[in-house]
């Protein structure tokens, strides 16, 4: 250390080697210039005690700065102990001296003054004790404190990691073994020390009521503030893609990053030789650069992303149409095709169901089936999960439990083992009260002081069991509603287009309804199905035929855009409360509970709630007005599955009609009595019901 030599010419080398191993081993402990002094000041302070405390802080400063040199100043990165020592070049130095004539000592010989001076053992001895006890502390745990890119209104996250999972950093495992983890929410706690291990290859759906902190883990994971192995990818599918003059195909070859450079580096060597550059390397070069597009099987590329789009909804033309011709759900649906095409070793998906109608679903169902990393799903679409997911994770009480198989059996598996802890538990309590009225009952009995004390160690050998918590049922209730008989609403011979020029969206619908209708929609996204809502709720007018409606029909119409609307900055108290002026808070509180929106989440502002709490604030604006018709256009997007249910529970019992679009397989089946197929211009009922049409849609993406 030629820092340490040229500001203390007669250190001992037992010393200068001592401050080199702290160095070498504890550099990384050592967040600011103090850190470093409380570790060899004192040894300093020892070789020369003509220096002060202020000039050995000096020497620490520069020392941190060239162990620490993004710390500030410092020039480039010093590697400590690996620098080479040129020893012709130190003798030569020793040679010339400082300047003034004087001959420096030679390297090879100790000086009658370093042999002179004494060096307190003890000291030196009880730093090497501090040094060995801080290094076997950082050894055994290391708490990380990433930066938190969120503001305080955002959730933060942090962890407690062995060293060995930081260690297996470099090795070729794709398993992720994320470990011991808090993540809050202000000051609301999330997830605390929780554990989750996800095996390479499997695919694991993320379930839990709404607001527990799904989507927030995923967005932890995915901006690293929890530990995933540097070598692992990690693709997030949360923004959708950015609209540009880029073509959608060309936007998801655009994220094969290998490909791009290659075909990058092939036009500019086709460049040099075609401009005549005479360079032998360069077709040498050329060589290589095709030799690794083809070992990459890059002119398939173009077929392969073209055959992710075709199943997520992208007609042949609009493949190549610019991406800022489409709307968000669309642009969605292309970031879901970017992620699908790159291949991460991690696929995180928060409810990508969410964009897609139900052809769509079932394409993507069959596509991950043969996924070869590992995926992540938050999803609400209970049979999306039984098809896809290998694994459950489900979030409750603050941690995460894992459980093999589908969602249908993890949800067997989990009810069972709910009873059994049950049963235990109700067990053990009789058994704590009987022992219990034995030693109370003959506590002072000095003939039994012997079995009493017995009973008492016994009661203290049982192991401690923890009130089993079961989850409370969702319940959502719509209102009461006066009954009208016989038809109420019918569309005759109805077609529409935007304009004469346009094309017709559907033509010659017949469609009736009474109070018990239970109608479901279905078909591809802009076959209609919107349209056709807002033509029977006379939101817009037909082209042709005609709509007729009871005079007391009262719509209530519910859509993603309602939710987006509400206003975020105040509480659902006060949402209900600019909506409905004049009542008392107990009544919006009434009508809130109605759709489990009760206790703090109905004082809690909107903009800090999960999408699916957002959803039933919305359904309590909805049904607040009495409708007695309700228009449901995807009402499950962000909703828990629980909450699904309890929707399918409530649709089923309302007494008004119900039409429903939705492409959520559990819902259609609980509430659907009739099933119209809205596609390729025309819409007409499928006997069958959704069984049939799942067929229809499955024979049409074998032939296409």
């Amino acid at each position: 250390m030629k820092l340490l030599k040229s500001s203390f010419p007669k250190i001992d080398e037992d010393i200068c080697s001592y401050i080199e191993s702290v160095l070498e081993t504890s550099s990384d402990d050592f967040e600011s210039c103090d850190d470093l002094f409380e570790a060899v000041g004192e040894v300093l302070q020892e070789m020369d005690e003509n220096k002060n405390e202020e000039e050995i802080r000096a020497v620490c400063d520069k020392m941190y700065r060239l162990v620490k040199p993004d710390a500030g100043g410092g020039g480039g990165k010093l590697k400590l102990l690996e620098s080479s020592v040129h020893i012709g070049q130190l003798a030569a130095e020793q040679e010339i001296g400082d300047g003034t004539g004087a001959v420096a000592d030679s390297i090879w010989l100790k000086t009658g003054e370093e042999e002179l001076r004494s060096v307190d053992k003890n000291k030196l001895e009880r730093a090497e004790e501090l040094r060995l006890k801080k290094q076997t502390k950082k050894d055994n745990t290391t708490t990380t404190k990433p930066v938190n890119k969120y503001s305080a209104r955002e959730a933060t996250a942090s962890q407690v990691m062995n060293k060995a999972m930081t260690a297996n950093g470099n090795s070729s495992t794709k398993d992720i073994f994320i470990e011991n983890f808090d993540i809050c929410f202000g000051e609301k706690i999330l997830i605390s020390g929780a554990t989750v291990t996800l095996v390479s290859g499997r695919r694991y759906g993320f379930v839990g009521r709404n607001g527990l902190g799904k989507s927030t883990l995923l967005r932890m994971i995915s901006s690293q503030q929890l530990y995933i192995p540097p070598h692992l990818s990690v693709l997030h599918v949360e923004q959708e893609v950015v609209g540009d003059d880029t073509r959608a195909i060309d936007s998801v070859l655009s994220c094969d990053s290998v490909r791009e450079g290659l075909l990058e580096q092939e036009r500019e060597l086709q460049r040099r030789l075609n401009a005549g550059d005479s360079d032998p390397e360069l077709s040498n070069q050329l060589t290589e650069v095709f030799s690794q597009l083809q070992l990459i099987d890059s002119d398939k590329a173009p077929a392969r992303a073209a055959v992710i789009l075709s199943g997520l909804g992208f007609t042949p033309e609009g493949q190549y149409a610019a991406t800022r011709t489409y709307s968000g759900g669309w642009r969605m649906r292309l970031a879901l095709a970017r992620a699908l095409f790159s291949k991460p070793d991690l696929l995180l998906l928060d409810e990508p169901t969410n964009m897609l109608d139900m052809q769509a679903v079932i394409w993507l169902e069959r596509y991950l089936q043969t996924w070869r990393g590992t995926i992540v799903v938050v999803s609400h679409d209970r049979m999306f999960l039984d098809e896809v997911a290998t694994d459950i994770l489900h979030i409750h009480s603050r941690k995460i439990d894992t459980y093999r198989g589908n969602y249908s059996e993890y949800y067997h598996t989990m009810t069972e083992k709910l009873l059994n802890q049950q049963r235990e538990y109700d067990s053990q309590m009789d058994y704590r009260k009987h022992i219990q009225e034995f030693i109370d009952k003959f506590r002072y009995n000095a003939k039994r002081a012997t079995l009493v004390q017995s009973r008492i160690k016994a009661l203290e050998r049982l192991p401690v069991l923890e009130k089993v918590i079961i989850e409370p049922g969702v319940t959502l209730k719509f209102p009461e509603v006066e009954k009208m008989s016989g038809t109420i609403l019918t569309l005759s011979e109805v077609s529409y287009r935007y304009n004469e020029e346009s094309r017709i969206i559907f033509s010659n619908v017949d469609l009736s309804a009474t109070m018990q209708s239970r109608i479901c929609i279905v078909g591809e996204n802009g076959a209609g199905k919107t349209t056709l809502l807002k033509i029977i709720m006379e939101m817009m007018d037909p082209w042709k035929g005609t709509r007729v409606a009871h005079r007391n029909l009262k719509f209530g119409y519910f859509t993603q855009h309602f939710v987006d609307q509400i206003d975020h900055r105040i509480c659902p108290v006060e949402v209900m409360q600019k909506e409905f002026p004049g009542k008392k808070v107990e009544e919006y509180r009434r009508m809130l509970g109605q759709f489990g929106v009760t206790g703090d989440m109905a004082l809690q502002q909107i903009d800090s709630l999960s999408g699916g709490q957002k959803s039933r604030v919305a359904f309590a604006v909805l049904c607040g007005h009495n409708p007695n018709f309700l228009v449901l256009d995807e009402p499950t997007n962000h909703l828990d599955i629980e909450t699904i249910e309890a929707l399918g529970s409530a649709l089923s019992k309302f007494k008004g009609g119900v039409i429903l679009v939705s492409h959520d397989q559990k819902l259609i089946t609980m509430v659907c009595q009739e099933l119209w197929v809205c596609s390729k211009g025309k819409v007409w009922s499928m006997d069958g019901g959704l069984p049939e049409y799942i067929k229809l849609v499955e024979s049409e993406m074998v032939l296409t």
